[in-house]
């Protein structure tokens, strides 16, 4: 359970001080979003799986998927 607040945690401050400084997130929502969500709804080990298996498709090379929804 502290492990899950403690990684959300980690995402908001991301997002509050570091997000600016990163390109344009593919999807909506953005990368990061995703993974509170995948976090909240699957748990610390599946959430993460699932956000980094999302992060891994969020390249250049997909730019046609610019705006897509994807939601845990």
């Amino acid at each position: 359970m502290i492990m899950r607040y403690l990684l959300i945690f980690g995402i908001k401050c991301y997002q509050i001080f570091l997000s600016r400084f990163t390109p344009d997130c593919l999807y909506k929502p953005s990368c990061s979003e995703y993974a509170i969500l995948a976090i909240q709804k699957y748990g610390v080990k599946k959430g993460w799986e699932k956000f980094k298996d999302r992060y891994s498709r969020c390249t250049v090379s997909n730019i046609h998927l610019y705006g897509t929804e994807d939601y845990p």
